[in-house]
């Protein structure tokens, strides 16, 4: 068991350590570790923030991803030749049954 001296003597110590002189002496370091706090926080906000930013792009993405697949996939219907036909059927354009016939001149030299 501790006497009642040790107890005050340690409660004079401690007085002594955090004196007006000894808070004046630290104060840089005080300053240090409160930017070093601000820094901190201030890391991890920005890492929310990123972290969100890449959620929302990563979302954006997978959209356009779908988008692309879909068209892409509507021009490969759209560019078949039975599709081709019937598109163009409109404009009085039918397809060829016979085979097309070559011209050849035969004025220019080969």
């Amino acid at each position: 068991m501790r006497s009642p001296n040790t107890i005050r003597e340690n409660k004079i110590e401690w007085k002594r350590l955090l004196n007006y002189q000894w808070l004046v002496r630290n104060i840089s370091f005080f300053l240090f570790l409160a930017v070093l706090a601000v820094i901190y926080i201030y890391n991890g906000h920005y890492a929310d923030k990123t972290a969100r930013n890449i959620n929302r792009v990563s979302t954006e993405l997978k959209e356009l991803q779908y988008e692309y697949k879909t068209l892409k996939s509507e021009v490969m219907f759209r560019s078949k030749q039975s599709e081709l036909a019937k598109a163009v059927e409109t404009f009085g354009l039918k397809e060829l049954i016979v085979p097309p016939i070559y011209l050849r001149d035969s004025v220019a030299p080969r």
